[in-house]
């Protein structure tokens, strides 16, 4: 084992092998204890709803209903400040033009721009793309890293030192700086994949300025690949990827870790990095990556693709932890909030059956949507459980962009890159309406004890 080219001795391996042990032992807690003392795990109730610890305008994301406090499952819904998703994909691609700027609008200012506003705002993007001087050669270039999601948060609190006024939680300082990070996100992490790409992987090292007059879709492929070319299909689908990806509630993992970081007044940078660490988890944003991974599995040991039941054999295996990363875990399937669908879910299949058709890849397509129609019912016969379950939008978006070309270490980031809107929204409304410090309370479960001199311990 070697720490940046320093040899780890067997001594301080086994040592490591025994405070691993003690580690573990120190910090394991009785599952029966949660039971005992109602614990929310996971900030959840015992019927799988979360715990309601605040108030948002921003996004809704509606998968049920409550009767008589029995969960009802319905057809998933998620509402931008009041407006279905769906309904805005529909207006900004009925009139053939990109829409993740308009979304971004939408989510910080709550109402949707009028042309003026949105091209004022699409200026002040434009404005913002390039990184300060010196940023890329200092920041990302002489301290690459081998995951790009990790390179966007250290790039995200580098900023820090680049701003004359970092620490100012006043609004319009605060306004001003998530807008300069919804237009960095994409040059921050396509600089962090050139520098991975060269140093990691020897490949030619390209660093394209970001154009203006493009979309946020087109300049991240601008930046990305090295002949700069992508096509308007391929942007568009990319453009509704971000749209799709913009904002998903208050609750989840990384918007709540930045309301919790935010309610303590910190900074800008310190709370959306925050917010990247914990979507560069495999359980949040990571998961298209576990999604993409399963399929690779799928496709080698399942000869025929059409044969369903050939099909459920295997994704028994899987269930069965016989097989693949050996977690009892189909992928991509199943929501803490929708039961019935995922609607950001079903906009995405709709563009990838188009995409597999132009990429010659429909079989493929048709294996995903072999597998979203078997896994709900095996995974209710292997768990015992009534409770419905459909394709997440994490099932079809590895899909996606691996048939736009996107090199798998960039899936999360693309994530990033739309979550930063709604993560800004949040914070300025953290800000504006929070009034307090974030701190449930944890029960200590441990033994009483007495402090031991040095000599007498054993």
């Amino acid at each position: 084992m070697h720490v940046k080219g320093r040899k780890v001795s067997e001594f301080e391996l086994q040592y490591l092998d025994d405070l691993t042990r003690i580690s573990v032992a120190s910090g394991t807690i009785d599952p029966q204890l949660y039971q005992r003392y109602n614990v929310k795990r996971g900030l959840r109730n015992a019927d799988g709803t979360g715990v309601l610890v605040g108030l948002t305008s921003i996004g809704d994301v509606h998968g049920y209903i409550l009767d008589e406090n029995e969960k009802v499952p319905v057809e998933g819904r998620l509402r931008y400040r009041g407006i279905e998703l769906e309904e805005i994909v529909r207006g900004f691609q009925t009139e053939k033009r990109h829409g993740f700027h308009e979304v971004a609008y939408l989510l910080l200012f709550g109402y949707l721009p009028t042309r003026q506003q949105l091209d004022r705002f699409t200026e002040m993007l434009d404005a913002c793309r390039e990184l300060p001087e010196g940023f890329t050669e200092n920041m990302i270039l002489k301290a690459p890293s081998a995951d790009i999601m990790n390179k966007l948060a250290r790039s995200v609190l580098a900023s820090y030192s680049y701003d004359n006024n970092p620490d100012d939680i006043n609004i319009r300082n605060v306004l001003r700086q998530c807008i300069e990070m919804i237009s960095r996100f994409p040059t921050m992490a396509a600089y962090g994949y050139q520098a991975k790409r060269h140093y990691y992987d020897n490949k030619s090292l390209f660093i394209h300025k970001p154009q203006a007059g493009l979309s946020t879709a087109e300049n991240f492929l601008y930046m990305v690949r090295p002949d700069s070319a992508y096509t308007p299909l391929e942007a568009e689908i990319l453009d509704l990827a971000l749209v799709l990806h913009a904002e998903h509630g208050g609750g989840n993992n990384s918007a709540f870790a930045l309301h919790v970081v935010t309610s303590s007044e910190t900074d800008t940078y310190s709370a959306i990095a925050a917010a990247v660490g914990a979507l560069k988890g495999p359980r949040h944003g990571g998961a298209s990556i576990r999604v993409a991974d399963m399929f690779e599995d799928i496709k080698s040991n399942v000869k025929d693709w059409k044969d369903d039941d050939e099909v459920s054999r295997y994704l028994g295996k899987i269930l069965r932890k016989e097989v693949f990363d050996k977690k009892g875990l189909i992928y991509g399937i199943g929501h803490a909030v929708y039961t019935l669908s995922d609607p950001r879910a079903v906009i995405l299949r709709e563009k990838a059956e188009v995409l597999a058709g132009e990429k010659s890849r429909v079989d493929e397509y048709k294996l995903y949507r072999t597998v979203e129609r078997c896994a709900p019912r095996l995974i209710a016969e292997a768990k015992r459980q009534s409770r419905p379950m459909a394709a997440n939008v994490d099932f079809y978006s590895g899909f996606v962009y691996s048939m736009l070309n996107i090199p798998r270490e960039l899936y999360t980031p693309i994530f990033a890159i739309s979550r930063v809107a709604g993560w800004s929204a949040h914070r300025i409304e953290e800000i504006v309406s929070g009034g307090k410090i974030i701190r449930p309370a944890y029960k200590s479960v441990s033994e009483r004890a007495h402090y031991l001199p040095i000599n007498n311990r054993k």
